[in-house]
């Protein structure tokens, strides 16, 4: 099976990347190839589909999308490695479900090579370090293809995930690497992340 093309694109604004994403995928045909996006957001919270307008505790000046993703209100800025999983899932034999499982273990097996013992939750996806939040996933799929993906909380300013119920849940706590004396590029922590994520695909 051809691997999914990889592109660093630093970054970008979440709306373009968005609409780009959204092109792509309905512009697939069976032969086009799986891609995976690594970007940062300038400051932007997002909306998914299920989100309840309550869970933006307080008006600030950062931008608010809303956006064709499941899940509920998140936060992105620099500083957060974020994935775009653009993959067609019926050619990988994948479900939403199976794909969720696999993006949540790569964010773990990644953290896990800095020292990190982070962990799942079935009842609320995404992965957790102490109780606390540090990778969150929301995803959207158009005809057994999928896009939107994962974001992995590096060196970002948390503050403003105050201002939220993150993923809708009310005093969820947020952590990122650097609260653990980890300091690196958002580049070298997505090498782990692609290597757990491209092996599982492959196998």
């Amino acid at each position: 099976m051809i691997p999914p093309i990889i592109y660093h694109q630093g970054l970008q604004d979440y709306r373009t990347t968005w609409q780009a994403m959204l092109a792509l995928t309905k512009s697939r045909t069976m032969e086009s190839q799986d891609e995976l996006w690594i970007v940062e957001h300038p400051p932007v919270y997002t909306f998914g589909l299920n989100v309840k307008p309550e869970h933006l505790l307080k008006e600030t000046d950062i931008e608010i999308v809303k956006s064709d993703r499941g899940g509920q209100i998140t936060y992105h800025a620099p500083g957060q490695l974020i994935i775009y999983t653009l993959l067609d899932l019926k050619r990988l034999k994948l479900d939403i479900r199976k794909l969720v499982t696999l993006l949540e273990q790569a964010m773990i097996d990644a953290l896990g090579e800095y020292g990190l013992k982070a962990f799942a939750k079935k009842e609320a996806p995404g992965v957790y370090i102490d109780e606390k939040k540090i990778g969150s996933i929301g995803l959207r799929v158009k005809n057994n293809r999928c896009y939107h993906g994962l974001s992995l909380n590096n060196s970002i300013d948390l503050t403003p995930f105050n201002h939220i119920n993150p993923c809708g849940y009310q005093d969820l706590k947020m952590t990122k690497l650097e609260d653990f004396n980890i300091h690196i590029h958002n580049h070298e922590l997505a090498i782990p992340l692609l290597h757990s994520l491209l092996s599982a695909i492959k196998s």
